[in-house]
């Protein structure tokens, strides 16, 4: 078990549109919730042809903010490789107990 996991937020896939919607062009997915939601819940709205694998596009993730990206993938099983979605953010998804868990690195400026 990762030492230094800190709750990010919940990832919840949905086929509903939500208010304030924020498409993101490169995942083609509208995410909504996250700056509103005092526990932090994003939803997901995925686009036909959307890269993301089915079981984030089907499933429920929660996602932890780390320390050190590498190591908290290190020996698990990947589902997403570590890639930067924004300027400064790290991700990467893995596979634990059949769902997926998203681990973010935000660098410290």
């Amino acid at each position: 078990m990762h030492s230094n996991l800190k709750y990010h937020h919940l990832g919840i896939p949905t086929k509903e549109k939500h208010d304030g919607e924020t498409y993101l062009e490169k995942f083609k997915v509208y995410v909504s919730g996250y700056d509103t939601s005092p526990f932090k819940i994003e939803w997901m709205r995925f686009e036909e042809g959307a890269p993301s694998p089915e079981l984030v596009k089907t499933v429920p993730h929660i996602a932890f903010e780390v320390d050190d990206l590498l190591k908290a993938i290190e020996g698990k099983e990947i589902l997403i490789e570590p890639n930067s979605p924004s300027p400064g953010v790290m991700v990467a998804f893995i596979v634990d107990n059949g769902s997926p868990i998203e681990f973010i690195q935000v660098s410290k400026k």
